[in-house]
């Protein structure tokens, strides 16, 4: 996790629960609370909300051996994702302080991979009828609504605006490629971002006042390229760091920072961070002088509301993990 000013001030690894490696997809607004997955001293892989005052903690699962911990609320205190039943099947949950971790009611197998600031909506995909299906789950009312497609069989939601509104992920079309989509409350439909001149593109997160969506799409020579998505402007490829590919995975309540993993000249993947001054930067020339020789941050998964706070994973040379 890096806490970022001008210029970036800290780096922190986070560890893991005993094992070899861990990863953080998720962080609070105000940076304080990280959530992801680790590997413990048996081996599984197990949800974590870490804190720097309490460290990594794993908030168990439901019944089974492992869990995965994908989104937290502005305040850090509701954690959603998915975690193993006692009988082999995987269900989308919801963690709070108060009541641990519950499953989603309404799907056979599902995965929760965001959730709205205040901690309410929850959005995902299920299995119905043998086909994955895009939710968005309102959990203050148990009430749980399936976001359709855009004329395939299956779509998953990956991200969700501060209010819950405004849905994003990827859904097949009817000539069954998969295309970013953007779905809202009040028109209650999906609407395709559409490529960057390929066939295929994916939302995975949205401003919080869904008016910015980035994600990945193949251009027209097949490369994978970070976008940032308007209604006004449409689908703008964001570069790479000198490589073919990228894709952006995270960005900041008013848009204008993003975050994500690009390859770089040599081919390697590096963890990025986007803004419109500057546009895409290695976050690895940044923090370069925090960072031991032969260590590599590798992928950027998410940044805080204010864009201050990054988290991702690495490859740590001082431990040997990636962490």
């Amino acid at each position: 996790m890096n806490e970022t000013k001008t210029p970036f001030c800290r780096l922190l690894w986070l560890g893991t629960l005993g094992g070899w490696e861990s990863e953080a997809i998720g962080v609070s607004l105000n940076g304080a609370v990280v959530v992801g997955w680790a590997i413990n001293e048996n081996g599984r892989k197990r949800a974590f909300r870490w804190t720097e005052d309490d460290g990594m903690q794993d908030i168990g699962t439901l019944g089974g051996s492992t869990s995965i911990a994908r989104g937290v609320s502005a305040d850090g205190t509701i954690i959603v994702g998915r975690a193993y039943t006692a009988n082999g099947f995987y269900r989308a949950f919801r963690w709070s302080q108060e009541h641990g971790m519950k499953a989603l009611k309404g799907f056979f197998r599902s995965t929760a991979w965001a959730v709205s600031s205040e901690g309410i909506v929850i959005v995902g995909n299920g299995l119905r009828a043998g086909q994955w299906r895009a939710f968005r789950y309102a959990s203050d009312s148990e009430e749980i609504e399936e976001c359709g497609t855009l004329g395939g069989a299956e779509s998953m939601a990956f991200g969700v605006s501060a209010n819950g509104a405004i849905v994003v992920g990827r859904t097949l079309n009817a000539a069954g490629q998969w295309r970013a989509f953007r779905w809202t409350q009040n028109e209650r439909k999906m609407q395709d971002l559409g490529t960057l001149g390929g066939s295929v593109s994916v939302a995975f997160g949205v401003s919080a006042d869904g008016a910015v969506t980035i994600g990945t799409a193949l251009n027209a020579d097949g490369q994978l390229r970070a976008f940032l998505w308007t209604q006004s402007e449409g689908m703008r490829d964001l570069g790479t760091l000198g490589g073919s590919d990228s894709q952006a995975d995270g960005v900041s309540a008013d848009g204008s920072v993003i975050v994500g993993t690009a390859q770089n000249q040599t081919g390697n993947w590096c963890a990025y961070l986007w803004t419109q001054e500057q546009g895409m930067q290695d976050l690895n020339v940044l923090c370069a002088d925090q960072l031991s020789d032969g260590s590599v941050l590798v992928h950027a998964r998410a940044v805080s509301a204010d864009g201050r706070f990054i988290v991702g994973y690495g490859n740590n040379a001082t431990t040997g993990r990636s962490e």
